[in-house]
């Protein structure tokens, strides 16, 4: 959640919408996502590792298609080590599920729904597998390492957030949800109630409200953590001696909650 991580880059990223330049591991994501949404997009029985790995190649072609800018991330000569660390990932897919034993709902799913105060929310959900008596499980997938010791709030967050969707888009609370790590081959599990997913709603009332006063104020402060590390938009931080642009004033509609 942007706004929570720090207001700033909310506003940088969702207000003043300045584009974060691509990155060799989220465009790894990327590719590995695509890759097995096709996989799921074959018949159960060929979803077999062979077959997996024969969608490497022409899932970057067409990422490349689509944009060609990521292409500068794989300087020549070293296109084989990527796909490598493509295909390392799909491998390990396979160590968490047989995707040959079941056939999910739906795959790349863009879910939208409004909160009675009004609240937007919006996700994209990697997969939604429902069993034949009608349990509802929500499936996503993570290119990197599980959270440390403590590092696990950020992860249920995003649980919860799937989770309330589908409780206000389908009146289900969803029996599973998961998060496949595929970099070391952990998975993490959560299992919501009702009595849960209401008070979370409550919350994201809250930091709704919270969003919509800074949008009114344009009073979007920096916050200082190790997450900063990784964040595109330093150079435009107070925090690491930049300014950001003038506010441009609220938008005409902020699309989500994020």
């Amino acid at each position: 959640m942007d706004f929570k991580q720090c207001p700033l880059k909310y506003r940088l990223r969702t207000v003043d919408r300045i584009p974060e330049p691509p990155a060799r591991p989220a465009v790894r994501g990327t590719l590995v996502h695509a890759v097995l949404e096709s996989l799921y997009g074959l018949p159960s029985g060929e979803r077999v590792p062979d077959r997996a790995a024969a969608l490497v190649e022409p899932a970057w072609r067409h990422l490349l298609e689509d944009r060609p800018e990521v292409g500068s991330l794989v300087p020549d000569g070293t296109l084989d080590e990527f796909l490598g660390e493509v295909h390392r990932l799909v491998r390990a897919y396979y160590q968490l599920e047989d995707p040959t034993a079941f056939d999910p709902e739906s795959c790349e799913s863009m879910l939208e729904v409004r909160l009675a105060d009004g609240s937007p929310l919006r996700g994209f959900v990697d997969r939604i597998d429902v069993a034949p008596g009608g349990a509802l499980r929500v499936v996503d997938y993570k290119t990197g390492r599980s959270p440390g010791p403590g590092g696990e709030h950020r992860a249920l967050f995003q649980l919860k957030f799937y989770a309330l969707m589908m409780l206000r888009l389908r009146d289900v609370v969803p029996a599973q949800l998961r998060l496949l790590y595929l970099s070391d081959g952990q998975i993490l599990t959560y299992r919501p109630d009702r009595d849960e997913l209401l008070r979370f709603e409550r919350i994201l009332s809250a930091l709704w409200a919270a969003i919509s006063s800074a949008l009114r104020t344009g009073e979007f402060p920096p916050v200082r953590s190790w997450l900063c590390e990784f964040c595109e938009y330093r150079g435009l931080c107070p925090e690491f001696g930049g300014s950001p642009p003038p506010y441009p004033g609220p938008p005409s509609q902020v699309e989500d909650l994020r």
